[in-house]
């Protein structure tokens, strides 16, 4: 099951940072079609944010063809990301928590790392078509 982080510093409005979150889900095979996402009541008070603002979220995701809700049982994931296999992901994940764990004894903060990560995927990042 999904958790949901909010970053209240982020220019990324609630809904949206709750719509990415989901779909990086997608990408890495936490959420696949069928899965269940969390109940709107119980994502508003466990942020404390408004309903209203994981109604929206959910929208977008019907919108996008990525869930659909059901009316008294919940949202569901219809969609799929999955970029490259599993067992691909699961061992570039390892690579990259051995790699985080050099980064944080190296003395990197958090907002070092993010700034790393994302100024290398700017300068190699290939176009994809």
């Amino acid at each position: 099951m999904i958790e949901f982080v909010l970053d209240g510093r982020s220019r990324v409005a609630t809904y949206m940072q709750l719509v990415v979150q989901v779909k990086q889900a997608l990408r890495v095979g936490l959420l696949r079609p069928g899965d269940q996402l969390p109940k709107v009541r119980d994502v508003a008070q466990e942020l404390a944010i408004n309903p209203n603002t994981v109604l929206k979220a959910y929208r977008e995701l019907v919108l996008e063809g990525l869930a659909d809700g059901r009316p008294g049982v919940g949202t569901f994931v219809t969609g799929d990301l999955a970029g490259p296999s599993l067992g691909a992901q699961a061992q570039l994940r390892d690579e990259l928590v051995a790699w985080l764990e050099r980064a944080d004894a190296a003395g990197m903060t958090p907002d070092d790392i993010a700034a790393l990560i994302e100024t290398t995927m700017r300068g190699t990042a290939a176009p994809r078509a």
